[in-house]
């Protein structure tokens, strides 16, 4: 199904939409476009319950205005602000990165984890996995002892630390695919896939493969 999808960032930083643009445009089908907008106002990186709440305004406002010109959204933050909402107002479908990637991680039946740098939002993680129903393939959240700001500001320590948090994962709790839980973390996810015997999802990636499924079942 030709047309274009938007790309929601719930988040303030022109940087991370900008990169997540480019790796959602390398999952995506080629006959589908892809355009972005950043919300106006919020944080610069969502590490909290309240900066995630914050969000909610923005993407409705985004969305509601834009659906009429799209094909789908997609919700890039991982807690996925006004997902549900946002479908509510809208004809199109929508989709959240949180939402996908789990969905993606626990296909037939696999124990999964995510691996994340934000612990403000480890609570809102494990809501949004009973939510969808998939509490007793959930082996947990592992998380980095530092700050996210600063492991956003050095992406090799991030990527170090993030790959030990799905070593733990994968090791200790025994999980079977690893999410990478968070928007701005996607680049992460890329270098980080292929280096373990699991999959290690990018949600990014996994909302525009779903975007695509679902856009193949409404031709």
């Amino acid at each position: 199904m030709p047309g274009t999808v938007l790309l929601i960032n719930p988040n303030t930083s022109t940087a991370t939409t900008a990169m997540m643009q480019e790796l959602a445009r390398a999952a995506l089908p080629p006959a589908l476009a892809l355009r972005s907008a950043t919300a106006a106002r919020g944080a610069p990186m969502i590490t909290s319950d309240a900066e995630l709440a914050t969000a909610v305004d923005e993407v409705l406002a985004i969305g509601t205005r834009e659906a009429g010109r799209v094909v789908a959204i997609v919700v890039a933050a991982f807690g996925d602000p006004a997902l549900a909402p946002l479908r509510a107002r809208v004809a199109v479908p929508v989709v959240g990165i949180g939402e996908a990637s789990m969905l993606e991680a626990a296909a037939h039946g696999r124990r999964f984890g995510v691996a994340t740098t934000t612990p403000g939002l480890a609570d809102s993680i494990a809501h949004a996995v009973a939510r969808l129903g998939l509490a007793a393939q959930f082996s947990g959240t592992r998380i980095p002892e530092d700050d996210p700001l600063r492991l956003a500001a050095d992406p090799g320590l991030q990527d170090r630390l993030l790959g030990q948090a799905v070593r733990a994962c994968i090791e200790e709790d025994g999980a079977q695919a690893v999410v990478i839980g968070g928007g701005p973390l996607a680049q992460s996810a890329a270098r980080l896939a292929g280096q373990f015997g699991v999959p290690v999802v990018s949600p990014v990636a996994a909302a525009m493969r779903r975007v695509a499924a679902l856009l193949e079942t409404t031709v």
